[in-house]
C-alpha cells in the first residue's frame, strides 16, 4: 500500500511512522509512506499557505492553490488513481468498517488541514472526508495518524498474525473479550480454568460469550441491528441471565 500525507507540519509524522508495527512494515516494503510539505507548493518568496477569510472572522484559512498542487502531484506520481481523504471534523466519523474499506485500496492520499480551516473549494478535490470524533484538534495530522495506523495494520502481512486484525475489538462488531497470559495467578487473581482446559471448542464459546458480555455492558449500542447467529442469541441470553442474578 502507498500512503501520501499532505501536511504543513511533516515533522509530526517522523516518530510515529518509524516505530513499532508500522516501522517494521515500512522496512519490509509492505507499506510506502511519503510525507509532503504543502508549503513546498505555495507560490511567492514567503510560501504563504493561508489567508484571512472573506467576509471577516477570526483565524486564518488554508488557500486552495498549494493544496490542489500537492494533490495533483501525488496523483501524477501514482500508477493508479489514488483515493484522496480530507481529515476534517465535519467528515464521516471514522469506524472499523471505514478502516477495512480503506485497507482494500492500493494508494491513499491524506490531506491534513490546519489553522481555522480550509477554503471550501478544497472539498471538491477529495473523495472522502473523515473525522475521528466530535472534538476539536489543532490540525488534521494526529487524526491522519490515527486513521493510517488503523488502516495499515489491516494490510496483509503487516501484523505477525493476520487473524489478530480479525479478532480485534470492533472487527466483528463486538468489543474484544478479556485476554490473559502468564502468570496463572497474580495477587489472588487467577486465569479462568476454561482457558487452561485445552478444549478448543469450550475456549471458543467462552471467548465469544465474554465478547458479547463486554459489549452488552460497555457498548450496548453496538448490538442494535447487529446480525446475531442462533449461537450468539443463546450466549447473550445466558449473559443476561447471569447479569440479573
Amino acid at each position: 500500500m502507498i500512503v501520501d500525507i499532505l501536511t504543513l507540519f511533516p515533522e509530526m509524522f517522523e516518530g510515529p511512522l518509524g516505530a513499532s508495527i508500522l516501522g517494521r512494515a515500512l522496512e519490509k516494503g509492505l507499506l510506502s509512506v511519503r510525507v509532503t510539505n504543502i508549503r513546498d507548493y505555495a507560490e511567492g518568496r514567503h510560501k504563504v499557505t493561508d489567508d484571512c477569510p472573506y467576509g471577516g472572522g477570526t483565524g486564518m484559512v488554508m488557500k486552495p492553490e498549494p493544496v490542489y498542487a500537492a494533490i495533483d502531484d501525488a496523483v501524477e506520481r501514482s500508477a493508479a488513481r489514488p483515493w484522496i481523504v480530507l481529515m476534517t471534523p465535519q467528515g464521516e466519523v471514522f469506524s472499523q468498517a471505514i478502516a477495512w474499506d480503506l485497507a482494500r485500496r492500493v494508494h491513499l492520499v491524506f490531506v491534513c488541514g490546519h489553522y481555522e480551516g480550509f477554503d471550501e473549494r478544497i472539498r471538491l478535490g477529495v473523495d472522502q472526508e473523515i473525522s475521528i470524533g466530535d472534538y476539536v484538534l489543532t490540525g488534521g495530522e494526529i487524526p491522519a495518524l490515527v486513521v493510517i495506523d488503523a488502516v495499515c495494520r489491516l494490510v496483509p502481512g503487516v501484523l505477525g498474525d493476520d487473524m489478530s486484525a480479525v479478532q480485534d475489538s470492533f472487527a466483528q462488531g463486538l468489543l474484544e473479550g478479556p485476554q490473559y497470559t502468564r502468570p496463572r495467578e497474580f495477587r489472588g487473581m487467577e486465569v479462568p480454568e476454561v482457558l487452561l482446559s485445552g478444549d478448543h471448542e469450550k475456549v471458543r464459546l467462552w471467548r465469544r460469550k465474554e465478547a458479547l458480555r463486554r459489549t452488552l455492558i460497555r457498548r450496548r449500542d453496538l448490538l442494535d441491528g447487529m446480525a446475531l447467529s442462533d449461537e450468539d442469541r443463546r450466549l447473550l441470553a445466558e449473559v443476561r441471565g447471569e447479569t440479573t442474578t
